[in-house]
């Protein structure tokens, strides 16, 4: 069956993939931290997979982006969760079902000391929403609005090399997340 701009737009029967990791420099792990008029969000950096992008170079595009960061200079580059993502959200369009892959890597403190202390995110009308990169104690990462929400599960590592029993956490709906 053909779509046609007549049908009525369907909620998640779009799928994005976005890939993003979880940057650890001992403890430390890089936080985009978002503040809007009436709240404060996290999430790690990382962005939608473009049209023939695989989902590596869209790592290495993003994380260049947002920290500055060239993926040769780091270690591992694991996959280590998928968030499977159908929340509804504010806004005009049907919301996209999202998969977060987190992969997850290591740096030196060297290397730290070169990347982006802020990241601007182009909007459409050209202007920029500005995010600060923040360096956070895995360990304390449970209570921050972090999205997708993988903060208890972050902060219950043993360590930051910490093995994974199982990449898929749960799925991220309007019965378990409330949108901020």
């Amino acid at each position: 069956m053909t779509s046609t701009s007549d049908e009525p737009a369907v909620p998640f029967s779009r799928i994005k993939v976005r890939a993003g990791a979880l940057v650890f420099c001992g403890s430390d792990v890089a936080l985009i931290r978002r503040d809007r008029a009436d709240s404060t969000h996290y999430t790690p950096p990382g962005g939608n997979v473009e049209d023939g992008e695989d989902f590596h170079q869209a790592l290495r595009r993003e994380l260049a982006e947002e920290l500055d960061l060239d993926l040769d200079q780091a270690d591992g580059g694991d996959l280590m969760w998928v968030v499977d993502q159908r929340v509804t959200r504010p806004g005009p369009t049907p919301p996209p079902r999202k998969l977060h892959l987190i992969y997850r890597l290591h740096i030196t403190p060297e290397l730290r000391a070169t990347l982006a202390e802020q990241e601007l995110d182009e909007l459409p009308d050209g202007s920029h929403d500005i995010g600060v990169i923040e360096w956070v104690d895995y360990r304390k990462t449970a209570e921050l609005p972090i999205f997708p929400p993988i903060g208890p599960a972050l902060a219950a590592l043993a360590d930051p090399r910490a093995a994974v029993a199982d990449a898929a956490l749960e799925a991220v709906t309007d019965e378990t997340y409330t949108w901020v």
